[in-house]
């Protein structure tokens, strides 16, 4: 592959050196670049690959990374991360040491704000241009937000600040998806560039300046006037109303479009916000993404030439497919039965449960604060709402978690995907905080599957329990290959389960961790630790006398989970010294995850870096019981 021109640009200010009508062939260089990337790293792919041209436009018109640019979510950001000085390491994208699927403060100047969860990029880039303006500065603060992200109630909140102040921001709607106003051709993309323009935007104002010096009864016509003018353009009606001085659409693959434009507003003397309506097609210029239903978004390793993805040789099912499919044979004999999920149909399973019940199954798109009020509602009515959301973004809903669904003790049920470290994504997408935020909530049943068969008795739980929220926590990838059992079996309310007996320590486990409890146990027994295993498969209610007995029995308390301090082994701990066994002895210890974030890399290694692995077990457990100063905590 040769990219000539691409290998002449390392950072924007190389790109400013171009002529325009070099940038169409930059942006095929770059478009081929990209899809050889991630063919190898596996990745976001449909995005970046729809925001080439708009990414070379941004760059070649502002001075970036003086002026600040803002790329929502950051899954499209791997065009902008080749051509800002990160092209040696593309290869490395997801990868452990490598860069990062997302935009990140400290991999770049020209990332100026971290974004991995959507629809944060007004509101921050609000804050940089406030901050500007207190400084004295005059540099542009440019966000990118997707169509997608605009389902967001933060971005309408953001807006509607933005709108109602002074300070000078340009949002970029990118709208790859569910057109709000669909191009025109060759006359919305002339009236895009006319109405952003100084001679429109002078003409603009003047009307304002004019009806406010006229009688009020005057005002309406002005308005009106000044409208109908407005009104040549496409769309724009909301944010127009919003405060936005709206822009569009024009089309976001054709530099004659988007450079006048950017151009025109980079030099307005504008007092306020911009919003630039650019419509995009998501997998742009690669026929397998473009074919797609979901145009590629994400993507393992696959074969350029056909775009066939690489394939899990497992045949284990996922735990994700394990709750889809065991949600849908429960949905098939309980009408009340509701999927509700937030713009994750597939990566929750529930796209499973809504090929067999459409009408019983809602994506509300990118609004978990949303998801979880809307299924209390329907708990409310006597409906049985099961809440799938990955563990990162039910962080975004905690406070209707609170208020609205345990407060009311409404049996909403919380399928919480991704629980735990999810690897290649990193740590803007572990599900690190919902055990510690759950347990301490009155009204709650808080679950975690030690392996796929548990999960099925936790959702068969589930299902039964009509008069309290519930959450049951998994983790990504596949179980380890047991058999699964009927939608019969169900869990005793607060019971955990004894995996095996001993007499001097007793592990107990909350969560996946199990395989590597029964791993360390073996090591431990070989040492003369006898060992008992418990999988309390509760933190709320805890199975306090299960609990308690391990406590009168052993020597020493283990607990382990995927979680952060404050959570399950906090609980037990406030058990343990509220029945005085400390005071008596007990040896107690709690594994967690640490307190920072851990960078991106395969899930082992991770957990590796967490020390959550057998080996940190033993290594743990031997130096209390051997008080041994040569054995050091592996971290």
């Amino acid at each position: 592959m040769k990219t000539p021109l691409l290998d002449k640009v390392n950072f924007p200010h190389d790109l400013r050196k171009l002529q325009k009508k070099d940038l169409p062939q930059l942006a095929d260089e770059l478009r081929e670049e990209m899809i050889s990337a991630v063919s190898v790293t596996g990745g976001h792919l449909g995005a970046g690959l729809g925001v080439i041209e708009l990414t070379l436009s941004i760059h070649y018109i502002f001075d970036t990374p003086k002026d600040r640019l803002i790329w929502d979510v950051g899954h499209q950001a791997y065009p902008h991360k080749i051509i800002t000085g990160r092209r040696n390491k593309i290869r490395t994208l997801r990868q452990g040491g490598g860069l990062s699927g997302f935009t990140k403060r400290s991999e770049s100047e020209y990332d100026p704000f971290g974004t991995a969860h959507s629809s944060t990029s007004i509101s921050s880039g609000l804050g940089m241009s406030v901050a500007r303006d207190l400084d004295g500065k005059t540099n542009n603060i440019i966000s990118v937000i997707g169509d997608g992200a605009m389902s967001a109630g933060m971005a309408y909140e953001a807006m509607n600040n933005a709108g109602s102040m002074d300070s000078r921001l340009i949002v970029i709607l990118n709208d790859n998806d569910m057109s709000i106003a669909p191009p025109v051709g060759a006359m919305s993309s002339y009236l895009a560039k006319l109405l952003s323009g100084s001679k429109y935007i002078g003409f603009r104002n003047f009307f304002k300046k004019l009806a406010n010096r006229l009688p009020k009864s005057w005002k309406k016509s002005i308005g009106q006037a000044e409208e109908y003018l407005r009104g040549l353009a496409v769309g724009g009606t909301l944010f127009e109303e919003m405060g936005f001085f709206y822009v569009g659409t024009i089309d976001g693959h054709k530099f004659d479009h988007l450079l006048p434009v950017l151009e025109n507003v980079k030099n307005s003397k504008h007092e306020g916000p911009f919003l630039i309506h650019a419509i995009t097609q998501k997998g742009k210029g690669y026929k397998p993404a473009e074919d797609s239903k979901d145009r590629y978004h994400g993507v393992t390793k696959f074969n350029v030439k056909t775009g066939e993805q690489s394939k899990s040789k497992s045949n284990i099912p996922s735990y994700t497919s394990v709750f889809g499919e065991t949600l849908t044979r429960h949905a098939e004999q309980d009408s009340k039965i509701i999927a509700v999920t937030a713009a994750m149909p597939s990566g929750t399973g529930v796209t499973i449960f809504q090929n067999k019940f459409p009408k019983r199954s809602f994506d509300v798109g990118i609004a978990e604060q949303h998801a979880v009020t809307f299924a209390a509602g329907l708990a409310t009515e006597g409906y049985k709402p099961f809440a799938a959301i990955y563990s990162t973004f039910l962080q975004r809903a905690y406070d209707q978690i609170v208020h609205d669904v345990a407060i009311q003790k409404l049996p909403v049920r919380f399928a919480i995907d991704r629980a735990g470290l999810v690897g290649a994504d990193g740590p803007t997408h572990a599900g690190s905080f919902d055990i510690a935020c759950l347990s301490t909530l009155p009204n709650f049943v808080v679950m975690a599957a030690s392996d796929e068969a548990e999960l099925v008795r936790m959702i068969n739980t589930s299902v039964n329990i009509n008069d309290t929220p519930c959450a049951f926590r998994y983790p990504r990838g596949n179980g380890i290959g047991l058999e699964l059992p009927s939608i019969n079996e169900t869990i005793e309310i607060g019971k955990g389960r004894l995996i095996q007996e001993g007499t001097k320590l007793c592990i107990l486990n909350f969560g996946a961790r199990l395989e590597e409890c029964k791993s360390a146990a073996k090591q431990l027994d070989a040492k003369g630790i006898s060992t008992t295993i418990v999988d309390a498969r509760f933190s709320k209610p805890l199975d306090q006398n299960l609990i308690l007995r391990c406590a009168r029995e052993h020597e020493m308390i283990l607990t382990i989970e995927e979680g952060s301090i404050g959570g399950f082994g906090s609980h037990v701990s406030h058990l343990l010294a509220e029945k005085n066994f400390f005071d008596k002895g007990l040896k107690f210890r709690s594994m967690t995850l640490p307190d920072r974030f851990i960078d991106q890399d395969s899930p082992e290694k991770m957990y590796d870096h967490a020390g959550l692995n057998a080996k940190h077990i033993v290594n743990k457990i031997e130096q209390v019981f051997f008080n041994r100063d040569d054995i050091k905590i592996i971290k």
